[in-house]
């Protein structure tokens, strides 16, 4: 298989606590109905969106933003279900690759992950290798239902860190005919073992310790203690360069958004109870033989994700390296994100 390099970038997502600042987050619940008409990105004059919930397998309403290209109500239609990066919201990335795609053809659906956005689920900022991975196969339940969807040509796209929960929707549920990851994060992974896999056994095994305590305080309590917001409010200057990306992402006009675990919250502090020691890509050459896409930057940290991952799969695969492109440029820089590559990957393989 062929392994493509593009002068188009897209970029992903944040871990929480991995690089948790100093900084002690605001816990309030915003007020959503102040906040329900703010978007990172300006819709096109050439779709529709509303506003749509759902309830995945285990009874959560999940909170989406159905987008359609306009006077195509009456057509049956190529669909999408698209989700992350982790920690972010539907009115960040994933609402901006929707628009796109819809503009191009597609009917999508981008919608915000268990326990976080206007989605349902308590406590709140929680995240869950089988819950999110669940997540998409909700959308995919949407979808389906809809009249002005065709339902055998329905495919997902996940971003950052829920690429991997994306692929391993796409292992175990056989509707999807097709998958695409930008920036691909695989959380378990990199929250097991650590980034370039250098956490040693006894930094897992104290993780898993302070953790494991904190279970005693949260039940005593009846609530979970949060810890430090995933960005800090202020940059001292000499973070790596990938920490001052996202801080340009999430904590500037660029894509803030107060319902944004990255932007403004933060996760609970035993959020990696599940991630640690659930891994989601055990089946992934059960993809095959439906077509996995992978596309990450060439200067992106994370980079490794999607090329271990393309080494993992089975064929049909393709790797495209976009050229000078860092993590979160696959993220909202229309002019690198390859768009019209993912209209030809969908339009294809969609069938």
């Amino acid at each position: 298989m062929k392994i493509i390099t593009a002068a188009v970038v897209l970029s992903s997502m944040l871990i929480g606590q991995a690089f948790a600042q100093k900084n002690q987050t605001n816990q309030k619940k915003m007020n959503t109905t102040e906040q329900k008409e703010h978007y990172t990105f300006t819709l096109s004059d050439k779709v529709v969106r509303k506003k749509v919930s759902f309830k995945n397998r285990y009874g959560i309403v999940l909170s989406g933003d159905y987008y359609l290209p306009k006077n195509k109500e009456n057509e049956k239609l190529p669909a999408l279900a698209i989700s992350g990066p982790f920690g972010a919201v539907k009115e960040q990335s994933s609402g901006l690759y929707a628009n796109q795609m819809a503009e191009k053809g597609f009917a999508v659906i981008a919608f915000d992950p268990s326990y976080t956005g206007e989605s349902g689920g308590e406590p709140r900022n929680i995240a869950s290798s089988d819950i999110n991975t669940e997540d998409f196969s909700a959308a995919v339940d949407f979808l389906g239902l809809q009249k002005n969807v065709d339902r055998d040509k329905i495919g997902i796209i996940g971003i950052c860190g829920f690429a991997g929960f994306a692929l391993n929707a796409t292992a175990i549920d056989k509707r999807v005919k097709a998958v695409a990851t930008t920036s691909m994060y695989d959380m378990p992974r990199v929250s097991s073992k650590g980034y370039f896999d250098k956490m040693t056994q006894e930094e897992r095994d104290q993780i898993l310790k302070t953790m494991s305590l904190q279970r005693w305080e949260d039940a005593e309590k009846g609530t979970p203690d949060y810890g430090n917001g995933p960005n800090a409010n202020v940059l001292k200057g000499d973070e790596p360069q990938f920490v001052k990306d996202y801080f340009d992402y999430y904590k500037t006009p660029r894509g803030f958004h107060e319902r944004s675990v990255n932007s403004n919250q933060a996760w609970t502090k035993t959020n990696g109870f599940s991630l640690m020691n659930i891994p989601i890509l055990a089946y992934i050459k059960e993809i095959s033989p439906r077509p996995v896409l992978l596309i990450a930057g060439e200067n992106a940290h994370s980079r490794y994700f999607s090329e271990d991952t393309y080494k993992m799969a089975a064929e049909p695969k393709e790797l495209m390296i976009i050229p000078n492109a860092v993590h979160v440029d696959l993220y909202d820089r229309r002019e690198v994100i390859p768009f019209d590559k993912l209209e030809n990957f969908f339009r294809t393989n969609l069938k």
